[in-house]
């Protein structure tokens, strides 16, 4: 079977620090894949490989059944890559910004018009032809970078945080150009620090430290996490966090803004015993409730059971 991104055992170091490590992965034809983890977890690394920018040091990849080494250029035909500062030049026009990229990709003098169009209504930025890009909002900019990569009809998309930074509404529309993009049948790898976004997402893997630590649906990795979980409101839950890790049942509790998750035990029993253990203590009000794990639990949950175990044994960092 032939994969439109096919990764094994890539590797990439610099100097000490192993920014991809024995990373591998297979993509399905139309696959809509996210790729998460926090800053200098990999992400970057591993996209810049798989579009020819950067050599590996191990391992081997191929993109649309090409190798990403030896066959660099025919990649280059088939990819559309959208870095995480895409370099649009803020004082030209959106219409000469999308000529100039139709230069550079040598598209055609009597298709570009069509494509153009066609981009422009698509993103819904038909309006602001004239406009400077250095003038267009962040999400607008972002739009108009994502038709820049699309001028030359890419198969495949890698997309790195290509929504940082940009307000949750255009976010969401950003997001639906992408949805309509697989519609079209193409192959999209994006890297997102925003949980919500990944669960729109065909497949998630969860990276860190170089390492893909899991790989599923975002149902099914939700589904992996291995306790209970309890939401716990209360005054000052920081100041409070040592003290509810000692208590009867917890397993793990990790801060959610003005809140705790608390993975326990036999949910019932453990949300009784929280509120009195607490109330006795005089922490103030407490609020226990059951909850759903998101993605982000389970990433977090993931990360400490990984960094558990190389403090116990650090020769266990390759396993």
């Amino acid at each position: 079977m032939s994969y439109p991104v096919q990764v094994a055992g890539l590797q990439k170091s610099f100097g000490n620090l192993k920014a991809v490590d024995d990373f591998s992965l297979e993509l399905g034809q139309g696959e809509l894949f996210g790729l998460i983890g926090p800053d200098g977890a990999g992400k970057t690394t591993l996209i810049r490989i798989l579009v020819g920018l950067m050599l590996a040091d191990g391992g081997s990849a191929s993109v649309g059944g090409f190798d990403v080494v030896r066959e660099r250029a025919r990649v280059k035909e088939i990819i559309g890559y959208m870095p995480q500062r895409f370099s649009l030049y803020p004082d030209l026009t959106l219409e000469e910004n999308l000529r100039f990229y139709a230069d550079l990709f040598q598209v055609p003098e009597a298709e570009r018009r069509a494509r153009q169009q066609r981009l422009m209504q698509f993103s819904r930025l038909e309006p602001f032809l004239g406009r400077r890009a250095g003038q267009l909002s962040g999400g607008m900019k972002q739009k108009l970078a994502l038709s820049c990569t699309l001028i030359h009809q890419p198969e495949i998309l890698f997309l790195d945080e290509p929504t940082t930074g940009v307000d949750p509404l255009s976010r969401r529309e950003f997001w639906s150009l992408l949805d309509s993009l697989q519609a079209e049948g193409k192959t999209i790898v994006v890297s997102t620090a925003y949980m919500d976004e990944a669960v729109r997402c065909d497949r998630v893997g969860l990276m860190f430290t170089g390492r893909l630590m899991a790989v599923d649906t975002p149902e099914r990795l939700r589904k992996t996490y291995p306790f209970d979980l309890l939401e716990v409101e209360l005054d000052e839950p920081v100041l409070n966090l040592q003290l509810i890790k000692g208590l009867p049942r917890v397993r793990s509790v990790q801060v959610f803004g003005d809140r705790l998750h608390v993975g326990v035990a036999e949910a019932q029993a453990a949300a009784a015993s929280l509120e009195r253990e607490l109330s006795q203590r005089a922490v103030g009000p407490v609020r226990v409730r059951r909850i759903e794990p998101c993605l982000e639990d389970v990433f977090v949950e993931l990360i400490g059971s990984w960094k558990e175990r190389i403090s116990r044994d650090p020769d266990k960092r390759g396993e």
